[in-house]
Parts: structure tokens; C-alpha cells; sequence
């Protein structure tokens, strides 16, 4: 059964584009935002690097004609998940005036079927341990939860058959910086599909500011205890290396079919 999420991101995106058949660049304008999965990718390293300022701080970020990339966790010192300056991040997009904005994770797998290498999309999300991010506070308010994914159902088409991408999975975010116990991982493993600690973040602010959030996931590995898994931060650079290839492809398609 095809996943409702995606159903519903369909509608949104044919009511994007069905009005002219102007190329998607002076339609919508498109950024992305990856971390662990372009660290070591050489795929960027012609992009211009610049810097804007925002009330929350700056942000540096890599820029070629209209497209953008933010790496989360920054171009110096890699930041661990809970020092990453999120809502910098994402108002810089916001002021640069982007309307569209797609993410790269790297996650792990709560579920067998899900093995490292596979790329998944998010519909929705567990964050009950984080801090919240948000812009709101000063207001009794918040942003409308959830991970729209107007965009997911082109990517998807797009990029097959070279990836199968599933759709409509749960991520759930940990605050970080360690991965988690086995023992955490034996009841998250019944609250999702893959876990992280960047995304949730994202799509909370971005929900709050009007920006639309389009879900990618790559899994790097079996979260801990998972089919007799045991992983340590080693570990996850050595499989986070082995899909490095496969990360640069997918980025390779992503800005030919948004550009």
C-alpha cells in the first residue's frame, strides 16, 4: 500500500508546478543539508564557501550559481549533534530565500530488513529526549510537527531504478553524542524505523519558520544490539567510508534533478 505521507506530498508538489512549466530552479528554490555523510566527499570542493549572519549567529555554507549545502555539523571542527547551532542553520536558509529544503542523514536501523547502505525517507519523527530547538521563545506557540516532503515523491521517481527508496518511515532522534545502549536500542527499536540526532531538529524549525523539509536518510549501520551488532564511533567511520561512494551518487542525481 503506497505510504499516505507520500500521497499527501504529491498533492503539494503537483500544486507547486501545475501552474507554469518553468524549469524547477525559477520555480521553488531547493538547499540541502548534510553532516557525516559529505565529511570526506570531494564532491563539493569546487563550491564557493561563504558565510552569512544571522541573529542566532553565522553560518557558513558551500554555494555554486543557485544551489546551497549547509553541513550541520560545519566545515572546521566537526560539531557533535548537541552543539550544532540549528537554528542558525536553518534561518540562514530562511534569509537567503530558500523555500525548499532537503536533508541527508546518516541514521542506523532498528528493523532487520532495513540493512546498512539503504536509503530511506522520513515522514515522521520521535523526539522525547532532546531539548526542543525553536525560534519561539518568547511566545506561547509552536510550529506544525512533522516532515511534509513535497519534493520526495520526484526525488523518489527520479532516482529509480538506480535507488529504491522506501518512504514513510519513523525516525527517532537521540540527543547525542553517544550512540545508544543496547538496552535503549531494545524498546526504540518498536518506536521507529531508524534513529538519529539531527533531523528532528531540522524539521521542528523548519516547520516553525515556513520552510518545507524534504526527508533523505542513509543507513551506515545496525543500531547497537541489533542482529548481534555492537558499534562504537570506529566502527561508525569505517561504514560511514564504505557508503561514501554511494552518497556522492546520490548527490550527484540530486543536483541534477533539482537544478
Amino acid at each position: 500500500m503506497e505510504d499516505r505521507s507520500v500521497q499527501a506530498a504529491q498533492i503539494e508538489w503537483e500544486r507547486l508546478t501545475q501552474a507554469r512549466n518553468f524549469p524547477l530552479s525559477l520555480r521553488v528554490k531547493v538547499a540541502f543539508i548534510s553532516g557525516t555523510s559529505i565529511v570526506n566527499s570531494t564532491l563539493f570542493s569546487s563550491w564557493e564557501v561563504k558565510t552569512v549572519q544571522t541573529r542566532y549567529g553565522p553560518v557558513t555554507y558551500k554555494a555554486r550559481g543557485e544551489q546551497v549545502l549547509i553541513n550541520r555539523h560545519g566545515y572546521a571542527f566537526p560539531l557533535p549533534p548537541h552543539s550544532i547551532n540549528y537554528r542558525a542553520n536553518i534561518r540562514a536558509l530562511a534569509d537567503l530565500g530558500f523555500e525548499m529544503i532537503v536533508s541527508l542523514n546518516s541514521v542506523g536501523s532498528l528493523k532487520p530488513e532495513l540493512t546498512p547502505g539503504t536509503v530511506v525517507s522520513c515522514s515522521d519523527y520521535v523526539n522525547i529526549q532532546s531539548p526542543p530547538q525553536t525560534f519561539f521563545d518568547d511566545e506561547l506557540k509552536g510550529g506544525e510537527p512533522g516532515i511534509p516532503n513535497p519534493l520526495i515523491p520526484k526525488i523518489v521517481a527520479e532516482l529509480a531504478p538506480e535507488f529504491v527508496i522506501p518512504t514513510g518511515k519513523v525516525y527517532v532522534q537521540m540527543r547525542g553524542p553517544r550512540f545508544e545502549t543496547k538496552a535503549e536500542i531494545a524498546i526504540l527499536r518498536h518506536w521507529g524505523d531508524v534513529i538519529g540526532m539531527t533531523a528532528a531538529h531540522e524539521a521542528d524549525l523548519c516547520g516553525e519558520i515556513g520552510l518545507k523539509y524534504n526527508s533523505l536518510a542513509i543507513i551506515d549501520n545496525y543500531a547497537n544490539g541489533l542482529e548481534g551488532v555492537s558499534i562504537d564511533f570506529a566502527a561508525f567511520k569505517e561504514l560511514v567510508r564504505q557508503n561514501q561512494q554511494k552518497v556522492n551518487r546520490i548527490f550527484t542525481r540530486l543536483l541534477e534533478i533539482l537544478a
